[in-house]
């Protein structure tokens, strides 16, 4: 499999012109980012393979993806297994209530998706 590569002269240099085949203006959310960042201190010899094949931000947005719907279902299972004090007449302590179940969520989730 041969490619014919184009090069751009840079002073002495010849730079071959590299583009990627697959870019996109999609944010990464944070799960994406955990996930890249235990990737670099845990698996850098995966993270390598999926840069190299360009399939790292399709991973990562996947991962980011999964990660938002679990959350969403957990808080939603955790709330009616410890349902939350009235929101009209309790609103700090509802507010409590709500911050706690979704940490537990976060705390679930990263250890199922982020650090696998």
């Amino acid at each position: 499999m041969a490619q014919n590569l184009t090069y751009t002269r840079c002073g002495d240099y010849l730079i071959p012109d590299i583009r990627l085949s697959y870019t996109s203006d999609k944010p990464l959310g944070k799960y994406g980012r955990m996930r890249r960042a235990y990737l670099e201190q845990n698996n850098p010899m995966l993270l390598d393979d999926l840069i190299l094949t360009e399939t790292l931000f399709p991973h990562l947005w996947k991962i980011d993806e999964i990660a938002h719907c679990r959350m969403e279902r957990l808080t939603e299972k955790l709330l009616e297994r410890n349902p939350a004090p009235d929101k009209a007449t309790q609103q700090l302590a509802w507010v409590q209530h709500m911050n706690m179940l979704k940490a537990q969520a976060e705390e679930i989730i990263v250890a199922e998706l982020i650090y696998s």
